[in-house]
């Protein structure tokens, strides 16, 4: 009994300090979205140029990716801290599809990160060619799945927190909202109009950040009072 007492509370840190991840991951996403890019058609040599400074590589190295990896670890935390709650079921499976959806994401964050630079730089070398380059469909699949897999796990993830009764009901419809305002009103509609970010896209992001911390902060002080259990 030792042994499992230590292990429980050892994995129950984990699942606070993951928690605690939920925020500070949709903070920096916030921030990584505050200044959009030009338009990469109507002014070329404006978006290369945006895109080949120090401060883009930047912004989407600590925003966009280091960001998507702090969502990952949160989301598995709030899946496990309702796994033993009245929305056990739903809470794992919204876990493992907000969790397939964001690691998809993770191939185009990567690749604006690190090839969209090279792509700048180039054009502004002189090889105006480049901006012909065009990635694969299957890339642009991957990015409409995974959208489509985060939003629909990320919204059902605050449902269960709403049903579960561990934690905020309220902090539940805070962060489904956030998700709708993020991905519908920020990243479909960016895409479909600008082709880049929109302030909704970082409001929704400051939504969820403020939901995440008041999930967070409600289970480390339920985890003070039960080490044994999160929530």
């Amino acid at each position: 009994m030792g042994t499992f007492a230590v292990q429980s509370k050892s994995i129950s840190r984990w699942i606070r300090a993951g928690l605690w991840a939920l925020p500070v991951s949709w903070l920096v996403t916030a921030w990584s979205t505050l200044d959009p890019q030009p338009d990469q058609a109507k002014d070329p040599e404006a978006w290369a140029r945006f895109v080949s400074s120090d401060a883009y590589q930047i912004s989407h190295l600590f925003g966009s990716t280091a960001g998507t990896i702090l969502a990952l670890f949160g989301f598995f935390a709030l899946g496990c801290s309702m796994a033993n709650s009245r929305t056990g079921r739903l809470a794992i499976a919204s876990m493992v599809t907000a969790v397939a959806g964001t690691a998809l994401l993770l191939v185009p964050a990567v690749i604006s990160t690190f090839a969209t630079p090279a792509i700048g730089k180039a054009y502004l070398g002189g090889n105006q060619d480049v901006m012909q380059l065009e990635f694969p469909a299957s890339m642009t699949g991957a990015f409409l799945l995974g959208l489509l897999l985060a939003f629909v796990g990320t919204v059902l993830l605050g449902i269960a927190v709403w049903r579960s009764h561990v934690l905020p009901r309220w902090a539940g419809a805070l962060w489904a909202a956030g998700a709708v305002v993020f991905y519908v009103l920020g990243v479909v509609l960016g895409q479909a109009t600008t082709g880049s970010s929109l302030p909704s896209q970082a409001a929704g992001a400051v939504l969820m950040a403020g939901a995440g911390g008041w999930i967070a902060w409600s289970g480390s002080r339920q985890a003070t009072t039960a080490p044994d259990r999160i929530g």
